[in-house]
C-alpha cells in the first residue's frame, strides 16, 4: 500500500475496515486483532487499531522498517 493511501484511511479501524485496507476477510481481520503482536485496542467489547500502529505494523512486517506518517 503507497503512503497516499493511508491518508484515506480514517483515525481508528474496526474489523470491518481492517479487512477491507488490507484486502483479507473479516475472520482474517479478527485474528489478526485478536494475534499478541497486532497493535489492537479494546474499548469495552470492541476491538479496533489506530491507523498510525496499523501503518508502523504493516512497515514492520514488510521490511519496510519504521516510518512516521
Amino acid at each position: 500500500m503507497k503512503l497516499e493511501a493511508y491518508t484515506t484511511l480514517p483515525d481508528i479501524l474496526n474489523a470491518d475496515m481492517l479487512a477491507a485496507t488490507l484486502g483479507i476477510s473479516r475472520a482474517g481481520a479478527y485474528q489478526l486483532l485478536n494475534s499478541e503482536e497486532f497493535p489492537t485496542l479494546q474499548i469495552g467489547k470492541r476491538k479496533l487499531v489506530p491507523k498510525d500502529k496499523l501503518i508502523q505494523w504493516i512497515n514492520q512486517h514488510t521490511g519496510g522498517g519504521s516510518h512516521a506518517d
